[in-house]
């Protein structure tokens, strides 16, 4: 397939481009293989509902609408690219990862198509799906009553989602989910959608309306404007700078031998904290690195420096920032436990 116009240009050309008009589309790309694997693994399951595909601003399932949307930067290698310079990880960009954000999506998907989050058993096993969604939920890494498939333990902010990642469980090819998760409580919530689904078994949609990528007008914008709105939305309320919390990692005062400034300390080891508190956290990269940048920024002022040789240095200040970076899951600001 030829590359596009818009693909050469510079990435201050590409953010003054309308989304929109960019002619993206899911046929032709290396993500069509993909859908069509989504779709074996349900025909596996006698599963006939093929949830139809629509390249969006993210990944999401309109609620009420049996539809899959697509974040329209997987389609081309250029935006893919400009997402992670910007965003500095692109969500879904390996096969695993893709089809485990498709796996989740198509049982919204199929919750609507079939009313499934009306049945007094779904209800019973998950909750209502007209509880109040939040911004912030309070995971508990530890609770064995919920599934783990995605990142943050996402089945526990919602019913929902609990159901959702629930079904993507049972379609994960190869995967033993009666060994993965023996003795979990989580273990009766499977065996329920697993006989869901062998009750839907070759059964059309009870609910199956046309849907045009049109309907939702998410991509009508300029490349700018979209990650100028991501950015400011994992931009979160920073705290007040932990000035004691600072000091007590690093020494104010002049350079010494074997001392160097911490800020110049923190851009050095900036990735491998980084991959660190992410790792442990699951929190996306982009909160992490400006949460860094911050603490970076007020080490300079407060003229703060640091032993160089120090060999338990990197895991103190990953240690710290997982610290904050879990108060953040915990209650949707950046704060420190008191």
């Amino acid at each position: 397939m030829d590359s596009p116009e818009w693909a050469n240009l510079s990435d201050e050309e590409l953010l003054e481009k309308n989304i929109s008009k960019l002619g993206l589309k899911l046929e032709g790309t290396e993500l069509e293989s993909l859908i069509q694997k989504l779709y074996d693994e349900l025909s596996q399951k006698n599963l006939v509902f093929h949830p139809p595909c629509f390249v969006g601003d993210e990944w999401f399932c309109p609620v009420g609408v049996p539809a899959i949307f697509i974040p329209f930067f997987l389609t081309h290698e250029r935006l893919r690219k400009l997402e992670r310079k910007i965003i500095l990880e692109v969500e879904g960009e390996t096969e695993s990862w893709f089809m485990q954000l498709m796996r989740h999506e198509a049982a919204h998907a199929y919750s609507y198509a079939y009313q499934l989050y009306k049945k007094k058993k779904w209800q019973q096993c998950f909750g209502l799906a007209s509880t109040e969604e939040t911004d912030t939920y309070r995971p508990r890494p530890y609770s064995r009553s919920y599934v783990i498939h995605l990142a943050d333990w996402y089945a526990q902010s919602h019913p929902d989602e609990d159901f959702a990642e629930t079904f993507a469980i049972c379609l994960t090819p190869g995967l033993d989910w009666r060994d993965r998760f023996r003795g979990w409580k989580a273990l009766k919530k499977l065996e329920y959608v697993d006989e869901l689904m062998r009750s839907i078994a070759g059964k059309p949609p009870v609910l199956q309306p046309k849907v045009r990528a049109s309907d939702f007008d998410c991509l009508n914008l300029k490349l700018k404007t979209y990650y100028g709105r991501k950015r400011k939305l994992y931009e979160d309320s920073y705290p007040d700078f932990y000035d004691r919390d600072l000091k007590q990692l690093f020494a104010a005062g002049a350079e010494e031998p074997h001392r160097e400034r911490a800020s110049r300390y923190l851009r050095t080891h900036r990735k491998q904290i980084m991959d660190s508190a992410c790792q442990w956290t699951n929190e996306k990269k982009f909160r992490v690195h400006r949460l860094l940048t911050r603490l970076i920024d007020r080490c300079d002022e407060l003229n703060l420096h640091v032993r160089s040789d120090d060999p338990a240095l990197n895991l103190h200040i990953a240690s710290y920032i997982t610290s904050l970076v879990m108060n953040y899951l915990f209650t949707g600001k950046f704060k420190r436990s008191k």
